[in-house]
């Protein structure tokens, strides 16, 4: 407990202070999560709806949740009422899932459009087209339990520092794109979500407002 402890006082310490750090807490026991909040943080990721389920249940409700995993469409309905943001809606059906059942339970739910920028098959995720043909679209207007508030992406898992650097630098410059489209028009699409334990720096470097990191703070998985 101690070693998380200090591990993420140590991480947090070197973070620019307008970063959001979505602490990932994955396989993770409560006891630390609440090691965390006693500390002051408040915002944890999980990327399986059955244990983010179990954990939102038991700890302190006033803990932002995200969701930073890929969500299947039949359980976006148990995380609505509560999640705080969903890190990787990587489809229009997905989209109008998360629409429909905000609205079941009268919430506007802050999203993230996931956008496929490493060149792996494993990533899910929109292609820039897509994504920014959406942006241009009026179809983004109509969707009133859907708050777009940015994009997320994942970077190539490589020790080529320069690929994923590459990635990121694309995952910005689409960023800006769409928040040029004259007809977008939306303050609050303002988060870029990119950077993991792995290659967080260069992802600030390159713009990112928002890194989710797991095994910096809490250590490796304990996936038994």
């Amino acid at each position: 407990m101690s070693e998380t402890v200090d591990k993420y006082r140590a991480f947090k310490s070197n973070l620019p202070s307008q970063l959001t750090l979505v602490a990932v807490s994955k396989t993770k026991p409560r006891e630390e999560i609440l090691a965390l909040y006693n500390l002051g943080h408040r915002i944890f990721g999980e990327n399986k709806v059955q244990e983010l389920l179990s954990k939102a249940e038991s700890l302190p409700n006033d803990i932002q949740w995200h969701m930073v995993g890929h969500l299947q469409r039949n359980k976006v309905k148990y995380v609505a009422p509560f999640i705080a943001m969903i890190h990787s809606v990587d489809s229009m059906k997905l989209l109008e899932t998360i629409e429909k059942e905000g609205e079941k339970v009268g919430k506007r739910i802050d999203c993230l459009l996931q956008v496929h920028i490493a060149m792996e098959d494993t990533k899910f995720g929109f292609s820039e087209d897509e994504v920014f043909e959406l942006a241009k679209s009026n179809d983004i207007v109509k969707y009133q339990y859907v708050n777009i508030r940015g994009l997320m992406g994942m970077g190539t898992f490589t020790d080529n520092i320069e690929k994923v650097r590459q990635e990121f630098r694309n995952l910005k410059t689409i960023f800006d794109r769409i928040k040029n489209i004259p007809s977008f028009n939306r303050s609050d699409f303002d988060q870029i979500s990119m950077g993991m334990s792995n290659d967080y720096p260069v992802a600030i470097e390159e713009g990112s407002t928002m890194i989710r990191i797991g095994s910096s703070i809490f250590g490796e998985r304990n996936y038994q």
